[in-house]
């Protein structure tokens, strides 16, 4: 009707009027079923796009063709004019289509939502995959409204992206932020490398702005999250590495299928291992845990999948005989430790031991009578020319794993060690966070001290990787060492964060309040003795200890472990003596 209606200006003759209408009696119910056969009717207008606008083309277009075909043979075509018959498609597509995209773009309030006229207006850095992603999601949102997009790029510059300009470059942050009277900032770079990302947070804080950043783009892709849930600029954006390229297709053939049991599974690196593990389909996943209500929480979190929640001490070595006995793994990653160096310095000093010794001396043992095929043993770099308690126990353990490895074959030992993994339990981070909130002051325990960091994710798929480097070595023993980047500085942490928190040093103060017992002010990743050889990986080296305990040197050690309780002056002579390189720091 309207093609008929453009055709005669609006004034169709009573003569066509007759026609028209006798035609659409066979014309509504032939479109109808060309549409449907299209899947025109199946669509969610709320979501149409270009698949959408191809089906209603390719309908039109068939329409186009049947509908004189069908008048042809009905009536030869007398009362159509034939510039009714061109109309009639390009109508079809323009009232179809634009019907959609109008429903959509109301939808997604780019006709503007009232809705955003009192919203907070706010930059966008980074005119990409992710910053599209962002501006789409956030194009309803009551909070924020966007009036503009920065970008390094010179070829997106004056250009649009979902309708918001490129504005400039990333170092007029603080003008145009002045200009469009802006206090909040955006980051939407998550596959920007480290010192971009890093740049920008420096540009938006040192020009006394909020700055906020967007989720990684692949989870956003796999619909676990949305572009618009953005967080505040955390440390961890910041002190993260690049991307650890894993060799999945050898990771599947050494994981699929096979009973794997971690210890500690409830803890921060044990937990984050059965994520990274799962990922591989195992047959069987056993978690063993002291904490029941860490075994909870994971339990929780893994629930449908195939896994074993096993409440366990690993100095319970009857508790572990029965467990490896029931489930015999295939491979164990022993991730179950104290690794509180202050906490574990004195009082506790023989629990700390017993722990972290003792227990590594059962899970490896239980692993031995089941013919357990791979152990991996989570290392510290606290291990490496230890000054407290903690890290020689650690150190001890790794010693204990090279012994069971000289008397026997048929199990695999392996060792990784790397250095504070941030978010962990015990992690410096959350408590800098605490204190800030609070007010201050943020307190350091030395203006020089230094450590090495890396993010768990990261720390858990290194050893995983690993794990699978040493299953294609001969032999066993090996002491993997992860790279761990450059150290940095414990106050320049916490400067960081007290801005990012949105303050200054005049308004959170740094305190200094000494070493504390066990500390010192860097850690190593190789003993003094030690040397390292490269692997296919790298961000993995391999350690070469100067020493390789015996079966004699192990039957001393278990008889020194068998006494109940020790003082802690007793326990650091022991240590001094099994572990040459040990030395208790004196403050």
């Amino acid at each position: 009707m309207a093609a008929y209606s453009l055709r005669f200006n609006l004034d169709v003759p009573l003569n066509f009027v007759d026609g028209m209408w006798r035609n659409l009696l066979w014309i509504i119910p032939l479109q109808a079923l060309i549409f449907h056969s299209f899947g025109l009717y199946r669509g969610i207008w709320r979501f149409a796009s270009i698949p959408d606008l191809r089906r209603i083309t390719l309908a039109a277009g068939t329409t186009a063709l049947a509908i004189p075909a069908l008048l042809l043979m009905l009536q030869r075509l007398n009362d159509v004019p034939r510039s009714v018959l061109v109309l009639h498609p390009l109508l079809l597509v323009l009232i179809m289509g634009g019907s959609r995209f109008m429903y959509r773009a109301w939808r997604d309030g780019h006709l503007m939502s009232p809705s955003q006229i009192d919203a907070e207006p706010v930059i966008v850095m980074g005119a990409g995959a992710a910053g599209s992603a962002l501006l789409r999601d956030m194009a309803t949102s009551r909070r924020w409204r966007v009036v503009g997009l920065l970008d390094d790029d010179p070829a997106k510059l004056h250009l649009q992206l979902q309708g918001v300009s490129v504005l400039a470059c990333l170092e007029d942050v603080a003008r145009i932020a002045a200009v469009y009277q802006v206090q909040t900032v955006i980051i939407a770079m998550p596959s920007a490398s480290l010192s971009v990302r890093r740049h920008a947070v420096e540009l938006v804080v040192g020009a006394g702005l909020k700055a906020l950043t967007v989720p990684a783009l692949s989870d956003v892709l796999s619909g676990r999250v949305t572009a618009a849930e953005v967080r505040q600029v955390e440390l961890e954006d910041l002190l993260g590495r690049e991307q650890v390229l894993l060799d999945d297709a050898g990771l599947r053939e050494q994981l699929a299928g096979k009973t794997i049991l971690v210890t500690g599974a409830g803890g921060s690196i044990g937990s984050e291992l059965c994520r990274q593990i799962i990922r591989f389909t195992p047959g069987k996943l056993v978690f063993l845990e002291q904490s029941e209500f860490a075994l909870y929480s994971i339990e929780q979190e893994f629930a449908g999948r195939p896994v074993c929640c096993v409440v366990g001490d690993v100095k319970d070595s009857a508790r572990l005989e029965t467990v490896f006995a029931e489930y015999m793994p295939d491979i164990v990653f022993h991730a179950a430790a104290y690794k509180h160096v202050p906490l574990m310095e004195s009082a506790n000093a023989w629990e700390a031991v017993r722990n972290n010794v003792r227990g590594t001396l059962n899970v490896a043992r239980a692993a031995l009578a089941t013919g357990t095929r791979e152990f991996v043993l989570i290392s510290t770099d606290k291990a490496v020319n230890p000054t407290n308690v903690m890290g020689a126990s650690k150190r001890l353990a790794e010693m204990v794993c090279q012994a069971m490895q000289a008397k026997c074959s048929a199990t695999r030992f392996v060792m990784v060690r790397f250095g504070n993994v941030l978010g962990s339990s015990g992690s410096v981070i959350p408590r800098f966070r605490q204190q800030i909130a609070a007010g201050g002051p943020v307190t350091v325990t030395h203006p020089d001290i230094i450590r090495y960091f890396m993010l768990i994710p990261e720390a858990a798929q290194l050893v995983l990787q690993a794990g699978l480097i040493a299953s294609r070595q001969q032999g066993g023993g090996q002491v993997f060492v992860l790279d761990m980047g450059e150290p940095v500085k414990i106050v320049d942490l916490a400067r960081d964060l007290i801005r990012f928190s949105g303050f200054t040093e005049d308004e959170i103060k740094i305190e200094f309040t000494g070493l504390r017992p066990g500390e010192k002010l860097y850690e190593e990743l190789l003993a003094d003795g030690e040397s390292t050889l490269p692997t296919p990986h790298p961000k993995l080296r391999i350690a070469k200890p100067s020493v390789t305990p015996d079966a004699q040197w192990l039957v001393e050690l278990e008889q020194w472990l068998a006494v109940p309780s020790r003082t802690a002056v007793d326990v650091k002579a022991g240590l001094k003596v099994r572990v040459p390189e040990y030395q208790p720091a004196v403050h």
